[in-house]
């Protein structure tokens, strides 16, 4: 059972996900399908046979007068009388090779002697000095052809061999660029933040004429899906300027010196075509900080980030090229990079608030067919903490189950449930034993009945025990009414009983637990730690931190398992707190659940009953239900 600030879901750890499957760029043609190659041997194909032919053709060498004897013992069968040697053959009785040359000497009575002994003998036209030449000179020209061919591959624009160091950008030019700041939504701060710099590219002289300099790089920092591509291709878009867009990753090559050179040829061809915009997606594959560490570095990418570093650093600002570049770990970044006079400005684009969400739902619903029954504004309320991408997929998500029931249009019934598969998971239809499912249906109402119980925790919107995504066989979802971004001690604490709820109600309905709640005590854990270790929410351990290492900023990555600079005896306090933390909750959600044992069955029941409950049943179950006293 699963359980977070949102849904908690019912989870069992014999559930395997599935690898994922990254998307692979296609791999660049080998040269070996190319006419090149068979040209090639073809030409060592022709030069065996050629070889192999004149051995078999020419034989062995005799000497002129072993040839008279042979002559005159009747030994050769024919000969061929050339300018300057003879080729014979001869006769089948003899050993050896029976081909056999020698070079001609001035004999008179040779033609007699032939004749005497009945030896065929034929003649050779001498070859002219044109054929000779000729001979010769095909061969070069083709051979000439053929390397001219080659280079031209190895150095052509797609990709040949000798253009490995030439940078891989995409350039778009100015009506290729399409978008406008009016296809961007909920990111209003890091819009108006980008206004300024197409003034900057529509009409440098207003800035440069009182003495401004044109920032030199825009950094656009924020969580993975939040539109910071999107924004850079607006700002193109508006400032009609050509789009320079390619990859950090694209950069960094196998072969020494490859990074610095493409990044020496990007600005080669942005100062070509200025003003411009470059835009870097994913700068920290190329900006990580450098470190000295004793099993070494990438010295290719320290190279390539030293090359764009001295160009940024000598880059004429005049000029109107602007390097923008985008990343979602800023705190991996190499501190040159952000210096003044490189990425002069750092702009935020975060997850939309409610109307921001909103107002991106409307923008992707302009291209669906949406019943008049939609509230966008009810949608966006139950979609904290989405990003730009995930509504898009949201409305996409909508508008297919739509057609595969063949409504005419989207209705709200299809975003509600859009929403469900992309936070809870896909609906499985499998059988569970009836054991099982009361387990499940105690463990939800558990969560339910203590999130709606304890003050000040956002409200429970649907109750499920249907099995969805990867091993999740039931979830509580709750939806905020608001978008909160700081948490009280007290918040925490009562986030704790919530997730712990699950577990408390399989204790008290069946005096026993079960491996559903690995995932509430994982999560729940991890908050407690925290609220030692990193909010100093503990009065024993006192206003102090204890992490280590640095949590990322907008990736919600594990953090590394090593202990920070503390004693043994702190680290022994630290897990004593955390103790204490964890089973203070647990006791509140027990005493909860203990005063409300009866609404606890009927919950339990109903959703056996139901299978799905929304939260104003939910609410008025609880609310009918009267705490009957503690009965610790």
């Amino acid at each position: 059972m699963r359980s977070s600030q949102s849904i908690t879901k019912e989870h069992m750890p014999a559930s395997k996900q599935p690898p994922s499957r990254p998307g692979r760029r296609p791999l660049p043609r080998s040269p070996g399908g190319s006419p090149l190659w068979y040209a090639a041997g073809f030409l060592l194909v022709l030069a065996i046979v050629q070889a192999v032919f004149f051995v078999a053709r020419s034989g062995r060498t005799l000497p002129y007068s072993e040839f008279k004897s042979l002559v005159r013992a009747g030994k050769v069968a024919e000969v061929v009388v050339g300018a300057a040697e003879i080729r014979g053959a001869l006769k089948a009785a003899e050993a050896g090779s029976p081909n056999f040359t020698t070079v001609r000497i001035e004999d008179p009575k040779l033609i007699e002697e032939l004749e005497q002994h009945a030896v065929e003998y034929t003649g050779e036209a001498a070859s002219s000095w044109m054929t000779d030449v000729m001979s010769w000179l095909f061969p070069v020209l083709f051979l000439i052809v053929i390397w001219s061919f080659f280079f031209r591959r190895m150095g052509g624009a797609e990709g040949g061999v000798m253009s490995f160091a030439r940078s891989k950008a995409k350039i778009y030019s100015e009506d290729d660029v399409k978008v406008k700041f009016e296809d961007v939504a909920g990111v209003d701060e890091a819009e108006n933040e980008l206004k300024e710099i197409v003034e900057f590219l529509k009409t440098p002289k207003k800035y440069t004429s009182i003495g401004g300099r044109i920032p030199k790089g825009v950094l656009l920092v924020g969580p993975p899906g939040t539109g910071k591509t999107l924004l850079a291709r607006a700002v193109a878009g508006e400032a009609k300027v050509p789009f320079f867009s390619l990859s950090g990753s694209e950069f960094v090559e196998m072969f020494v010196g490859v990074g610095a050179a493409r990044v020496r040829d990007l600005f080669r061809q942005a100062e070509a075509k200025a003003p411009c915009i470059v835009f870097i997606d994913e700068l920290d594959a190329l900006g990580k900080a450098r470190v000295q560490s004793p099993i070494g570095s990438h010295e290719e990418r320290e190279q390539t980030l030293n090359q764009l570093l001295a160009e940024m650093d000598g880059f004429d600002a005049r000029k109107g090229v602007i390097i923008m570049a985008a990343t979602n770990r800023p705190e991996v970044l190499d501190p040159a990079l952000l210096r003044p006079g490189r990425f002069d400005r750092q702009v935020l684009v975060d997850k939309p608030d409610i109307r921001g969400r909103e107002d991106i739902l409307r923008i992707h619903a302009k291209n669906v067919k949406i019943a008049p029954d939609v509230e966008l504004k009810v949608v966006a309320a139950r979609t904290a903490g989405f990003a730009g991408a995930d509504l898009a997929n949201l409305v996409n998500e909508a508008a297919l189950l739509a057609a595969r029931r063949d409504k005419p249009a989207v209705e709200m019934k299809d975003l509600e449930e859009a929403i469900d598969r992309l936070i809870a998971g896909l609906e499985k239809k499998r059988v569970m034993s009836d054991k099982e499912r009361r387990i499940v249906a105690y463990h939800e109402s558990g969560h339910a009945i203590v999130a709606t119980v304890v003050p000040g925790l956002d409200p429970v919107h649907k109750i499920s025990i249907v099995q969805r995504g990867f091993g999740a066989l039931g979830y509580t979802m709750q939806l905020p009414l608001e978008d909160r971004y700081l948490l009280t001690r007290t918040d925490l604490q009562n986030q704790l009983s919530v997730l712990l709820g699950g577990r408390s109600a399989e204790e008290i309905a069946f005096e026993e637990i079960s491996t559903g709640a690995q995932n509430d005590l994982q999560r729940a854990t991890d908050i407690a730690r925290a609220m030692v270790t990193e909010y100093g929410m503990s009065d024993a351990m006192g206003a102090i931190t204890y992490e280590p290492t640095r949590r990322p900023t907008f990736l919600n990555m594990p953090m590394p398992q090593e202990r920070g600079p503390y004693a043994e005896e702190t680290a022994q306090r630290i897990d004593a707190e955390v103790t204490r933390i964890m089973t203070e909750a647990h006791e509140q959600a027990r005493r909860i659940l203990r005063e409300r044992r009866q609404t606890l069955d009927q919950l339990a029941a109903r959703l056996l009953e139901k299978e799905v409950i929304e939260g104003d049943e939910l609410r008025v179950i609880v609310g009918s239900g009267r705490p009957c006293g503690s009965q610790r």
